[in-house]
């Protein structure tokens, strides 16, 4: 449904050091420099994120009630890229990582702050 999410960060090399290990985990290539607007781009299975500073020149800052999903294989990939989040920098958020019953059925769910407080969540549809 979606093309690309852009984020802004404040301090690009630390957001692309998170990212990069945030997006290895789910079998994406570090992310590709954008010199002009000093960003980074991943592609992965026909989406793109962009992680850089605002266009707008003003400080990065997280949307209020904004989140970011990410889709994993298993609760195997998730746990491990919750673990990447926070050895990067990133701060784990809410319950632990874990399968969660739902109105729309089980899923497995880990939620993490990235450096610039962006609110991002691993998704398992379980069933």
């Amino acid at each position: 449904m979606f093309s690309h999410v852009h984020l802004g960060a404040n301090d690009v090399e630390r957001a692309r050091k998170f990212y990069d290990a945030l997006m290895a985990t789910l079998g994406c290539e570090p992310g590709v420099y954008d010199a002009e607007r000093n960003r980074y781009f991943y592609n992965h299975n026909g989406a793109m994120l962009i992680v850089g500073e605002p266009l707008d020149g003003k400080e990065a800052t997280p949307g209020n009630g904004m989140t970011i999903g990410f889709t994993v294989e298993d609760e195997a990939m998730g746990h491990k890229w919750y673990e990447a989040a926070c050895a990067n920098g990133g701060t784990g958020i809410e319950e632990a990582p874990g399968v969660r019953t739902k109105a729309v059925g089980e899923l497995f769910v880990a939620y993490v702050r990235d450096p610039d407080g962006n609110k991002l969540c691993a998704l398992k549809i379980m069933g």
